[in-house]
């Protein structure tokens, strides 16, 4: 009797390091993640080339207008090239105005969850 009380005891303990060792991982993971994302997203601030618009022909085949300084191309993108089509002029565009909607966080896309469920 306190055999099995004892190897369940030690199934719960196991059960339970690896939970807390697959929490630490996440968390650390998720930490590492936005810190790259800042890195990159600090990274490219300000820079010269900004894609602009993106249209998908087909699967692996797209055309993109882009900024490069203060001039517009249009490009077409397929798996292994990409091709030149021609240069725009800035009164060609329509640029959309981005908006800034900030993403939701985790708590409040699981709280939606839970209130959807009940």
């Amino acid at each position: 009797m306190l055999l099995a009380l004892s190897e369940s005891t030690n199934g719960v303990l196991q059960f339970i390091t690896v939970l807390i060792i697959f929490i630490f991982v996440v968390v650390i993971t998720l930490f590492t993640t936005r810190w790259i994302a800042n890195y990159q997203k600090d990274k490219s601030a300000g820079a010269n080339i900004e894609v602009i618009e993106t249209h998908r022909v087909t699967n692996n085949k797209y055309i993109q207008i882009i900024r490069m300084g203060e001039k517009y191309f249009a490009i077409a993108i397929g798996k292994d090239e990409i091709t030149f089509l021609t240069e725009l002029q800035e009164d060609e565009i329509h640029i959309q105005e981005k908006t800034s909607e900030p993403m939701p966080d985790f708590a409040s896309i699981l709280e939606k969850i839970k209130n959807h469920k009940k």
